[in-house]
């Protein structure tokens, strides 16, 4: 294990469940953002996201809900995801301990290929739980959308005197449409389920204060501690892949090198060629090697 802290921001390599039962401390933390492995086969930097036995991956997963549980304070909140499939089986375990107030549907497009023998996934599930339904942090007024019944239709709302139109903004639903993190995004990392950070910011911002502390214990880029940075929050990320770490060490700004290596941001394929258009003097610098030296 290492950590890494500097200031109001704390970075910790290693694993989440030996972490989370000693290394921070019950009833500390405002808010909770869980992003864990799905159990659906994906690649970590070379980490296979795959249980043997579904039981093996739901044991697991109620180990660390219980220990997030226990790290929130009296008033906390937690946003935790996992694959559609599975996400029944949190529903169940979770609402025995904490209030599930709103069970949310990140959605998004894909241009991707999708199922041709079945309805292909096009969301990930969250649910938003509280420990205590009568004592909890909501800043509606920080998260307000568009409301396009007035701001758009200008409908008028002939039940109250005098009518008026409709409001133009709103309490967003419980549907959430944010694009996936894509490649040739500004906020891309090497990473296969990056969240975006539009989506962070909606759930900072509604379920905590500026000083609170935010707890993502499955960072991989460490898009939660970089927003509640952004918001002027305090944060604690830990990651098992060191990789990975040396990722949110320069979203942060927490260091410049890691192990006398300077941690920079991985060049893309197009920006290589972009490069190599506008000044064709840098092929003396990268010379005959191939794109595919710089894809992912």
């Amino acid at each position: 294990m290492k950590t890494f802290d500097y200031q109001d921001h704390k970075i910790i390599l290693g694993d989440s469940l030996e972490i989370l039962s000693c290394e921070i401390s019950d009833h500390s933390v405002d808010l909770i953002f869980v992003d864990p492995p799905y159990n659906i086969g994906k690649n970590f930097n070379g980490h296979k996201d795959k249980w043997a036995t579904e039981e093996e991956y739901l044991n697991w997963c109620y180990e660390w809900i219980d220990l997030c549980i226990n790290k929130l304070k009296s008033n906390g909140s937690m946003y935790i995801m996992t694959s559609t499939q599975f996400m029944p089986y949190f529903d169940i375990f979770i609402r025995k301990r904490m209030a599930i107030l709103s069970r949310l549907i990140w959605y998004y497009d894909s241009s991707g290929v999708q199922a041709k023998n079945y309805y292909g996934s096009m969301y990930e599930p969250i649910l938003f739980c509280v420990k205590n339904p009568n004592d909890y942090t909501f800043n509606s007024q920080d998260i307000l959308v568009e409301a396009k019944t007035g701001a758009k239709r200008k409908l008028i709302d002939y039940r109250k005197n005098p009518p008026q139109v409709y409001n133009l903004e709103k309490v967003p639903g419980n549907v959430w449409e944010f694009s996936r993190v894509r490649y040739r995004m500004d906020e891309y990392e090497n990473h296969p389920t990056q969240k975006p950070i539009a989506l962070l910011k909606r759930i900072i911002a509604a379920s905590s204060n500026k000083g609170d502390t935010i707890l993502d214990p499955f960072s991989g880029t460490f898009t939660t501690s970089f927003v509640a940075k952004q918001l002027g929050r305090k944060s604690i990320g830990i990651e098992l892949q060191e990789d990975y770490v040396k990722i949110g060490l320069r979203r942060l700004q927490l260091t410049n090198e890691y192990n006398g290596e300077k941690l920079q941001k991985e060049i893309r394929t197009f920006e290589t060629k972009k490069a190599r258009t506008q000044n064709p003097s840098l092929l003396n610098l990268f010379g005959k090697q191939s794109d595919e030296t710089f894809i992912h």
